[in-house]
């Protein structure tokens, strides 16, 4: 983790860090997290029928996602949940601390990072720093930042509900 810290602040990604127990699923975090200023985040680790394709999609954290419609916008055939064991290959987390920031793992760019334009308006988000023992608080200018430094690409969509 002190590598990770040590990332962030030699790129000038300014973050403030929050602990607190570990929590799973949204809904934990919204009992267990303190009211922190930004948008809470869902995070969907995601793949194609094939295995080829991995997403990682991003949307409010209270917003449902239409997979069906979004598999036609990806222009995929089908679309799915990740394995754990995909998960932990291709962005090193286990289930519960997925974010953006785990793209940090990604050195292959293996897979691409979706945003939901509605979630994309905030001037800042809420994410796990690879655990899900701590959020952080990241303004928008930062995350682009991060997104450069990682060599990440996002693409922002009208992600369907």
């Amino acid at each position: 983790m002190t590598e990770f810290y040590e990332f962030l602040d030699s790129h000038q990604i300014t973050y403030t860090r929050h602990d607190h127990p570990a929590v799973f699923t949204v809904e934990e975090a919204d009992r267990l997290v303190p009211e922190l200023p930004g948008a809470k985040t869902k995070n969907l680790f995601l793949r194609d029928d094939k295995g080829k394709r991995h997403f990682l999609v991003l949307v409010r954290s209270d917003k449902k996602v239409n997979l069906k419609a979004l598999k036609n916008m990806l222009g995929i055939k089908r679309i799915s949940f990740g394995s754990p064991r995909r998960l932990k290959k291709y962005l090193g987390v286990m289930p519960g601390a997925v974010s953006l920031l785990a793209v940090y793992n990604d050195a292959q760019r293996a897979v691409e990072v979706v945003i939901d334009r509605d979630l994309w308006k905030s001037g800042s988000f809420l994410f796990h720093p690879l655990v899900n023992t701590s959020t952080l608080v990241i303004s928008r200018e930062d995350i682009r930042r991060f997104m450069e430094a990682t060599g990440h690409e996002m693409t922002i969509l009208d992600i369907p509900a």
